[in-house]
């Protein structure tokens, strides 16, 4: 099962940092940017992830949240998000719940071998609940400004 732009993002509760549970429809009324990555204290990872840190303001001002999420046990991202000092939420998704929700979950190839792991997605809800806008298969060189000019622009038409 895949969501679609423009329809609603089915509700998730999730083991977030902090010793929380994350729940999306509890953000309703907000803009929310839910971006998946392979693996914490990864050298791409703690680059995007380290972009939506530095973006944290412009986003808020754009009335958007950031939430990341991989597949990465609560201890090992309670640790990356120390560490990289970031200051939004990470989710931790072992049994792939939300992974399986957004459908990020590809066959990948790692020095010939082929194994099940997460692509690189990004997806911009908007404030009633419904997918605004997708971005699959990311490079994380300029991507955050993309998508921090797609919640800017989604803001402003609200």
């Amino acid at each position: 099962m895949s969501i679609s732009l423009g329809q609603p993002v089915p509700d998730f509760t999730a083991t977030a940092t902090g010793g929380t549970e994350l729940t999306l429809s509890a953000l309703r009324g907000q803009q929310v940017v839910v971006y998946f990555y392979p693996r914490a204290s990864t050298p791409g990872c703690t680059t995007e992830g380290g972009d939506f840190r530095d973006h944290k303001a412009a986003f808020d001002a754009a009335n958007t949240v950031v939430i990341g999420v991989s597949r990465d046990g609560i201890r090992a991202q309670e640790n990356f998000k120390a560490k990289q000092a970031f200051n939004f939420p990470l989710i931790s998704d072992k049994d792939e719940t939300v992974c399986q929700l957004f459908d990020v979950i590809k066959l990948k190839k790692l020095y010939g071998k082929e194994h099940l792991g997460i692509e690189r997605s990004t997806f911009l809800i908007d404030t009633e609940g419904k997918l605004a806008r997708e971005w699959r298969g990311v490079k994380v060189k300029g991507h955050v400004d993309e998508v921090l000019a797609a919640a800017q622009a989604l803001h402003a038409g609200e």
